[in-house]
């Protein structure tokens, strides 16, 4: 019913910045909350940032001061700008969306994530 496509993943050096995008399409009423979660190797997956549909945002402290999320309603898509990244970061970031069907259903939807290296 809704499909999430993650976009803006890549290499860059430590220091450096990325900014990741994740579009929302498909048939639903609304979208709550949005986020991004990450897996490396070897670890289990956890969680970047969230955001609701009235701005409210939750970081874990492994990123706070560093990362920032937000999110166009009007275009049903959720940001990530990564700031002064460091080799940690690196993972498959997965985007993610909690969305309320016409029949008042509500799901979880996950995107096929994308990957974010960062170089020493």
């Amino acid at each position: 019913q809704v499909q999430l496509v993650e976009s803006g993943g890549g290499l860059v050096q430590a220091g450096g910045s990325l900014r990741l995008s994740c579009a929302a399409s498909g048939s639903f009423f609304s979208i709550n909350t949005m986020g991004w979660y990450r897996q490396a190797p070897g670890k289990q997956r956890e969680l970047v940032a969230t955001i609701t549909s009235g701005g409210n945002t939750n970081y874990p402290n492994s990123v706070k001061g560093r990362f920032t999320i937000s999110r166009d309603n009007a275009k049903n898509t959720v940001y990530l700008q990564m700031n002064d990244l460091k080799p940690e970061d690196t993972a498959v970031y997965f985007c993610n969306a909690d969305a309320l069907a016409y029949t008042n259903v509500r799901y979880q939807y996950w995107g096929q994530g994308t990957q974010v290296t960062v170089s020493s």
